[in-house]
């Protein structure tokens, strides 16, 4: 044993490193209230700090801990507590986070069940939990992703496999040289990670079928054409800017009798299914044929916990396939339902938040974002703001009514470091983009919110 692998085994038995890695969390946690929504100027021109060479020799270990503490902390963005509003980033319920703790100290590569028996029974488990809660058919398998962009690309690769076959056509042994083409259904409003997803498969956009979109971001149904069994239909449980749904139950139908096969792109308002009161958004859900969403966001689980789901088992697998000689299968191994052979067991903290919140707390979180949403629109509203959307779930979309004013409040409440929103970019406008979707915001953040705006018309005035 040298004397480095001495010393990291001498860090592993006194403990002293972690425990200096737990006082520095916990008091992260205790600030986070209190801290700025966004890093200042000072912060952000701290992190030259990291700007050197790799030195040769190795570095104090509680060194390398106080450089993430002093320079690292204060430049992170307080999206775990209740004022960011930024991107659909959702916070992280505390049980989740101490999973995750625990996990990362078990270290499990979660692509074979041999390799962790846990993870490979915690996917079991949230698989079936989550077809209780969505609401999805008895033949839905999930697999465990980084995120909703792999989760939407595993689906559409099993999209692909599934129709070419149909068609008589083995994607895996023959490649896409000379297949018969896919004709792709998507509108306007699409997901970017879904846009990016058609590329990284090869479906240039000049092949994607684009339909037109209505005032809310949703699919017009009358611009839908007439579909055959080579079509992939693409849908939104919730627009990134409006939070509105498509209309998946009168799609479903129309493109299951034509032989299509219909992909759902939930990152974050397929939860909505699992909350009573808004389950009517998802309508139809069931009759898809796969669906990607994210834990991390509207769930509040921490990052790295994308879901894609597929009711044809076989093309999910047979599309990611793998196999080698050294590799030791079971009955159930979770790299067959996602890309990654290598990767993290993400299933343990999906699993801890679902079994701590349980369906009534799903769904109380879910309908507790939709309520924060409807009481800030309507406030912004009354101080002259104009909504521009149905508020159907988390999102509120608004502007001052003249371009230059919507971009200066954004930056305004941006510069507070009270909160933190983003802009966008709405029917050829700048427009101001409200998520909600963290555990922690109260109705005493979404005041803050509203006076930051109040402050702004004061400014303007």
């Amino acid at each position: 044993m040298n004397k480095l692998q001495q010393e990291m085994k001498l860090q592993l038995q006194s403990k002293e490193l972690f425990e200096r890695a737990r006082i520095n969390a916990f008091k992260y946690m205790d600030n986070i209230e209190d801290m700025r929504v966004f890093p200042d100027q000072k912060s952000l021109d701290k992190l030259e700090h990291f700007d050197e060479p790799l030195q040769a020799k190795s570095a104090d270990p509680f060194k390398v801990l106080q450089s993430l503490q002093h320079f690292g902390s204060p430049a992170t963005t307080a999206q775990t507590g209740g004022r960011y509003f930024g991107f659909v980033d959702g916070g992280a319920v505390p049980v989740s986070l101490a999973a995750k703790w625990m996990s990362d100290v078990w270290d499990q590569c979660g692509g074979l069940y041999v390799i962790s028996p846990i993870n490979g029974k915690l996917e079991m488990v949230c698989e079936a939990w989550l077809k209780q809660v969505l609401g999805l058919p008895d033949s839905t398998v999930a697999g465990f992703v980084s995120g909703t962009s792999m989760a939407n690309l595993s689906a559409l690769c099993a999209a692909r496999y599934h129709l070419l076959k149909k068609l008589d056509w083995d994607l895996n042994a023959n490649g896409m040289y000379g297949a018969p083409p896919i004709r792709i259904l998507a509108h306007e409003q699409v997901h970017a990670s879904v846009k990016k997803t058609l590329a990284i498969l090869g479906f240039g956009s000049q092949n994607i079928e684009w339909l037109p979109s209505d005032d809310q971001g949703r699919l017009e149904l009358d611009s839908l054409p007439k579909m055959d069994n080579s079509c992939l239909v693409l849908l939104q449980a919730g627009n990134a800017n409006t939070g509105a749904f498509d209309n998946i139950d009168w799609v479903c139908d129309q493109a299951n009798a034509a032989g299509a096969w219909v992909h759902v792109d939930g990152a974050f308002g397929l939860w909505a299914a699992a909350c009573k009161e808004l389950r009517h958004l998802t309508k139809g859900l069931d009759k898809a044929d796969s669906w990607a969403v994210d834990g991390h966001k509207t769930l509040n689980t921490p990052y790295d916990s994308g879901i894609v789901l597929c009711k044809h088992p076989d093309s999910l697998i047979t599309a990611l396939q793998a196999n080698g000689e050294y590799i030791i299968y079971s009955d159930r191994d979770p790299m067959l339902y996602g890309p990654e052979m290598s990767k993290r067991s993400r299933a343990i903290e999906l699993w801890a938040t679902m079994k701590y919140l349980g369906t009534q707390g799903i769904d109380d979180m879910v309908m507790g974002f939709h309520k924060h949403a409807l009481r800030l629109a309507s406030n912004l509203e009354q101080l002259g703001y104009r909504v521009l959307n149905d508020v159907v779930f988390n999102q509120v979309l608004i502007d001052c009514d003249d371009p230059d004013k919507t971009e200066a409040a954004v930056a305004y409440i941006q510069a507070s470091g009270k909160a933190w929103l983003g802009g966008t970019t709405w029917k050829g406008y700048p427009a101001i983009r409200i998520s909600i979707c963290s555990w922690m915001t109260t109705d005493e953040d979404i005041d803050i919110l509203i006076d930051l705006f109040a402050d702004f018309k004061k400014v303007e005035a």
